[in-house]
């Protein structure tokens, strides 16, 4: 709410638990009416968490939030964006969907993938409907965790990445640029 002080134009807060689908897909689509619409929606949403000891309620949260909680928004803002022939989906993935090392990695793989699956679907309907993934590698919140992390970003920096891909309407950007090296050798490696 703060922020919302700080903008001196329209605004509108609204706090949704994207963990239980059923209600966050009910409030989003009274969002966009409240609105009078959207062209743009950045999907930022994940938890994450170490678990050596495979805790099922951390793994059950991740899946949640960052499988059917993503899903069910992208599913929302997709359909209106359909509907009204345009709009710009910005999801946010991880340089972590790009090798599997637990569930965290295995639910950014899924964002990573159900991201490219509607940018497939809107070029065959030829739709001016823009499917935007970001791949960030470690950002200086609480997000980073582990010990001895490198390459980290600070969030102004990250923020500015983000906010550039988004206006060149790119379809894949790794932020910041140089985990592109990272990528690439992940990919390359078995």
């Amino acid at each position: 709410i703060s922020l919302q002080q700080e903008i001196h134009e329209k605004s509108f807060v609204k706090q949704i638990d994207i963990s239980v689908p059923s209600e966050a897909i009910k409030q989003i689509e009274n969002l966009i009416q409240e609105m009078g619409g959207v062209d743009l929606v950045i999907l930022s949403s994940g938890v994450g968490f170490l678990n050596p000891e495979l805790d099922w309620e951390k793994d059950k949260q991740t899946i949640e939030v960052n499988v059917l909680g993503f899903c069910a928004m992208a599913n929302v803002f997709m359909k209106y964006f359909l509907s009204q022939g345009k709009g710009h989906l910005v999801g946010i993935s991880s340089i972590a969907a790009i090798r599997g090392s637990g569930v965290y990695s295995a639910s950014k793989a899924f964002v990573s993938n159900y991201l490219e699956g509607l940018r497939r679907s809107v070029f065959k309907k030829r739709k001016q409907i823009i499917i935007t993934e970001i791949q960030p590698g470690y950002v200086d919140t609480a997000m980073a965790k582990g010990e001895k992390l490198f390459w980290v970003a600070s969030v102004e920096k990250a923020s500015e990445a983000i906010y550039q891909a988004i206006l060149k309407k790119k379809n894949h950007a790794y932020i910041t640029s140089r985990w592109r090296i990272i990528a690439w050798i992940l990919k390359a490696t078995p």
